[in-house]
């Protein structure tokens, strides 16, 4: 069976870690399973949104500390690159616990939403390693002094501090979850596919560049932006004060 299920329905896509035997570990089949399903929801043009969740008490119980098993095909690194350079908004929902390489998995997503009892941690330190790989796309989101805190301590938290510290943007009742991921979900589906793409590049691209580039490169996103045949369609149905056309209609 695969470590991963992916459903697609109404623009929506739903990868869910289903290996709950072992903890939704980085084991190299979830990997490779995780790692196929990103690219066929990625090259699928239906798919308007992602949202990775998971089976059983635990989201992702980090790397992989059983037996060795044969490399995967796409390691942690190739799995986060894919989530990242994704033209599509990727929603986790996270409701249990998130340790080590599963916080990487909340940081690296464009939204993750949490239930109040769900427990994350770094947890590399206390089995003498560190959070290498995850560091890179958790640290743009964390004040270092945060960072520093829960890096060396290792110690658990719950999602109230998770969200005040940047690494997921919402904390919410755990019988909440479920209608706070549709409702986000709902929203994003407002938004026009070449648009939310084009935000993803921004929040990838912007940070790393120097201010004179970002305003050149900027500029000329957004004379393309402007120019392209969503954006005619877009302003025209707000004009008319009608949908745009992706805005999925309530029969479909």
């Amino acid at each position: 069976m695969p470590a991963t299920s992916c459903e697609i329905t109404g623009g929506v896509a739903t990868i869910t870690l289903d290996n709950p035997a072992k903890h939704n570990a980085l084991t190299p089949d979830l990997l490779d399973s995780l790692g196929d399903h990103l690219s066929l929801v990625a090259a699928d043009s239906t798919v308007r949104v992602v949202v990775l969740t998971h089976s059983g008490p635990t989201f992702c119980a980090g790397a992989n500390l059983g037996d060795s098993e044969a490399p995967p095909r796409f390691d942690l690194v190739a799995v986060l690159r894919l989530i990242e350079g994704m033209e599509k908004p990727v929603v986790a929902r996270i409701a249990g616990r998130c340790l080590g390489g599963g916080v990487g998995l909340a940081a690296v997503c464009d939204i993750s939403i949490a239930a109040n009892d769900a427990r994350f941690g770094f947890s590399e330190v206390r089995l003498g390693v560190a959070p290498a790989i995850i560091s890179v796309v958790c640290l743009p989101k964390m004040r270092r002094s945060d960072a520093a805190l829960l890096f060396f301590s290792g110690e658990q938290f719950d999602a109230t501090r998770a969200a005040e510290v940047g690494l997921i943007n919402r904390s919410v009742e755990a019988g909440e979850l479920d209608l706070a991921v549709r409702e986000l979900v709902e929203r994003l589906l407002l938004g026009g596919p070449g648009a939310m793409a084009a935000v993803k590049r921004i929040l990838l691209s912007v940070p790393a560049m120097d201010r004179p580039d970002a305003y050149e490169w900027t500029k000329s996103l957004s004379e393309d932006l402007f120019a392209s045949a969503e954006a005619v369609a877009g302003i025209a149905a707000f004009r008319e004060r009608r949908p745009a056309p992706w805005v999925p209609t309530p029969e479909g």
